[in-house]
């Protein structure tokens, strides 16, 4: 009778954790820190990168992109963010999935890939503005 309970406590044990589970979400291994990514475009592992470095190569204002880029991926290339209109930002920078033909129409998760991308859009608007992050950081 106690190996019943004991294995009926472990089933619903297990039961639960799976709900929890699927619950939870999918964080990407943590690179969708929303817990809402119908997939992982960048994959499961982070890769962080010096913001001071990346955001030294391009032509903005570098206290500026540390700020947005600290507060879009706090500097993990394999940052994605699934948004509410079903569109995706990744990479460093949180490039939007309507910005991704700097990259052949594919997801630019490699950190350079991130970076052209940033700069294309820095360039057709001179400014930070195409970023959520931006009047938070007072760059807009």
């Amino acid at each position: 009778e106690k190996k019943k309970t004991k294995m009926k406590a472990i089933l619903i044990c297990c039961i639960v954790a799976c709900l929890f589970a699927l619950v939870a979400g999918n964080t990407c291994g943590g690179n969708c820190p929303s817990n809402d990514c119908p997939s992982c475009p960048c994959g499961t592992g982070a890769n962080h990168v010096n913001i001071a470095d990346i955001c030294s190569k391009g032509p903005w204002n570098q206290a500026c992109c540390r700020c947005i880029v600290s507060h879009e991926s706090g500097g993990n290339g394999n940052a994605a963010n699934y948004n509410t209109n079903g569109s995706f930002d990744v990479g460093v920078f949180q490039i939007n999935h309507v910005n991704w033909a700097c990259n052949g129409g594919n997801a630019p998760c490699d950190v350079n890939a991130n970076l052209r991308c940033a700069i294309d859009v820095w360039n057709q608007h001179k400014s930070f503005s195409p970023w959520s992050t931006c009047r938070g950081c007072g760059c807009c």
